[in-house]
């Protein structure tokens, strides 16, 4: 079955501001995004920009927008797109265009690392590993299934309106470490979250919750860093 594919194009070497091209592609129901993707750029046009790595929903290179919702390409078939005549492909929004599809994720990994997202264990190293209990592993067994495709941040409308927000997949990350019973730095973690740039600007909108390809309970994690700081000034 031909469907049209309506996929905004932008090359900062010769467009002033992007356009939308349309091409028609022979699929079938177990056709990945990616597959039509990588048909169009093999059999129609070889100057279509888009990120591709692993294709199996591991590396979360091939985040987009499609039909109006973030996704990662690799994990989304023609058959969820079934009464479509016509399937619409633009990048990330909230994200500055390289070429095409491709966005730059500077800023992303910038705010990513701004809440230091690795372990700072106290006290000094054991011998060998740091013990953790099942039970206290299972806090954060979600958020460690995050592979940072960026949709989440992407769709956030908070991202939108706060270029200084740093978005749902920093917060995660946040959330990570802040119930990891190893870490020592949570008194850090709390002060860095509480504000509007955080977790105080949070409005809960669940749109990190439903694009998630990893169907993480993203805002739920977050909610729980706030009751955190919460209780914590309480005290």
């Amino acid at each position: 079955m031909k469907v049209n594919f309506k996929i905004k194009r932008f090359d900062p070497a010769k467009d002033k501001e992007s356009h939308f091209q349309t091409f028609a592609v022979e699929t079938c129901p177990t056709d990945r995004i990616l597959d039509c993707l990588n048909k169009i750029r093999w059999q129609q046009d070889a100057s279509l920009a888009y990120r591709m790595s692993c294709a199996h929903g591991v590396c979360g290179s091939d985040g987009m927008r499609i039909n109006g919702v973030c996704a990662i390409a690799c994990q989304k078939l023609m058959k969820d797109y079934e009464g479509y005549d016509e399937i619409v492909i633009e990048p990330l929004p909230n994200m500055s265009v390289v070429k095409d599809l491709v966005v730059s994720l500077d800023g992303f990994f910038e705010k990513y690392s701004s809440v230091s997202p690795y372990l700072q264990p106290a006290g000094e190293a054991p011998e060998k590993e740091r013990l953790q209990s099942p039970e206290d592993r299972k806090k954060f067994d979600e958020a460690i299934r995050c592979i940072l495709c960026g949709c989440c941040t992407a769709s956030c409308p908070i991202t939108g309106e706060n270029p200084n927000f740093v978005g749902p997949a920093a917060l995660l990350r946040t959330f990570r470490f802040l119930f990891d019973s190893r870490d020592g730095a949570d008194s850090d973690r709390m002060k860095t979250a509480d504000s509007k740039e955080h977790a105080g600007g949070c409005k809960m909108h669940q749109q990190c919750t439903k694009v998630c390809p990893k169907e993480i309970p993203v805002s739920k994690s977050i909610g729980q860093v706030k009751r955190k700081i919460f209780e914590e000034k309480k005290k």
